[in-house]
């Protein structure tokens, strides 16, 4: 055996260390988590008195409208939250735990579809473990007490089951899947037709068959129709129109958001090239403050670039053209443009850029055909290396608290 080999056989058993320091340090954070925090909890207490409005506001993300304040996220994380406000009311606790769940389901789901897409082991393992402790994934769990966090981890979940019963042929199911998805998290809808697609056999024409086409379709569409035709009257019945989301109405307090929206509105392509820096090239950058710049302060708020945090995601590169990885490559371009122009490119955050997770789940179908082409431990050196980002992340913020 070569030294080369040797230090190979040592990646996997330090990936797994490093995933169980990572998960001791969620299990802590969630044992550890306070109340009254998570604005999922007033909108679900709020649904339990039948009202849409809230009495009160935890984060900045509140819009006051005739009177009443509302929290302008889409209804299902609200749900999502009712059996924590039904136990513990409108202050409970105990959304880290329920990300963990969600955490802990997500990556069932993907090891699940890594293997069903033809990922042999070990690499499917470390697929796995690249979205659950080296991706944004794990941030927003250990966050999950903020209703911005809580409510991507629920969309993450929603949107990988989606592609699981789509797969499956269970379009029924992954059209509810999806839908509970986009009333988390608006931008899942343009998952849609991927899931028309991953739901026939990869060899089968697309255009052939269409009376079994557009069965698929309607039998997809529905539940999604009826989630727009919910968020829709939701918005009506909130704000008087069924396109206003509330955020015109958010007062946000003097700062770099509020400066941004008065200045140049939600979306702008005053904001591309900052979002297109912080999402390719940002490094990861702790802040240094005090005489001489020599006290550790934190972390830059705006995150690290994707390509920094979770390099993993490089072996894109090498995905093999089908029908399958063409559409989700579509969706990953798109979702990632989009995004360019908003003006929050996920502020607060750290090593992460967490509006990656709105199109990690197509990426990851692309990355499931591409590591099936590579023998080189490169990939794994990858993963280890986010986990190690992550580590360090969590250590520096327990530092400087």
């Amino acid at each position: 055996m070569t030294s080369t080999s040797k230090r190979e056989r040592l990646l996997l058993p330090a990936g797994i260390l490093t995933a169980g320091l990572l998960l001791a340090a969620l299990v802590y954070t969630g044992l550890t988590e306070v109340g009254g925090k998570n604005s999922a909890a007033l909108m679900a207490d709020a649904f339990l008195h039948g009202r849409l409005w809230v009495t009160s506001c935890f984060d900045l993300d509140c819009a006051r409208f005739d009177g009443r304040t509302y929290v302008v996220f889409p209804p299902f994380p609200g749900v999502a939250a009712l059996p924590l406000v039904v136990l513990g009311g409108a202050t409970t606790f105990g959304f880290i735990p329920l990300a963990i769940l969600c955490l802990f389901l997500s990556l069932l789901i993907w090891l699940r579809v890594f293997r069903q897409l033809g990922a042999s082991k070990p690499a499917w393992l470390w697929l796995v473990l690249a979205v659950g402790f080296s991706s944004p994934l794990y941030f927003v769990t250990i966050r999950a007490d903020g209703i911005w966090f809580f409510a991507q981890a629920i969309g993450f979940l929603m949107t990988s089951l989606a592609i699981h019963e789509a797969l499956a042929g269970r379009l029924v199911s992954a059209g509810v899947a999806i839908s509970c998805a986009f009333l988390s998290r608006q931008m899942t809808l343009f998952y849609v037709p991927l899931l028309l697609i991953l739901s026939l056999r990869p060899d089968a024409p697309l255009l052939s068959a269409m009376k079994d086409r557009i069965t698929r379709a309607v039998r997809l569409g529905l539940p999604v129709l009826a989630a727009i035709g919910i968020y829709l009257a939701y918005n009506q019945l909130r704000f008087g129109s069924a396109l206003e989301n509330g955020y015109a109405f958010i007062d946000y307090p003097p700062g770099v958001l509020k400066e941004r929206l008065e200045a140049h509105g939600l979306w702008s392509r005053n904001y591309v090239p900052f979002n297109l820096y912080h999402a390719m090239v940002q490094g990861f950058h702790a802040r240094f403050e005090g005489p001489g710049n020599l006290e550790l302060a934190g972390i830059d708020r705006f995150g690290t670039a994707f390509l920094v945090a979770s390099p993993w995601l490089a072996i894109m590169f090498f995905t093999p053209v089908n029908r399958r990885t063409v559409f989700s490559g579509l969706l990953v371009a798109g979702l990632f443009t989009v995004m360019l122009f908003y003006h929050s490119n996920g502020y607060t955050q750290y090593n992460v850029q967490r509006y990656m997770l709105d199109w990690l789940p197509a990426a990851l179908i692309m990355m499931a055909y591409a590591i099936q082409r590579q023998t080189s431990p490169l990939f794994a050196l990858a993963v280890l290396w986010g986990m190690g980002l992550n580590a360090v992340t969590i250590a520096t913020m327990a530092m400087v608290r």
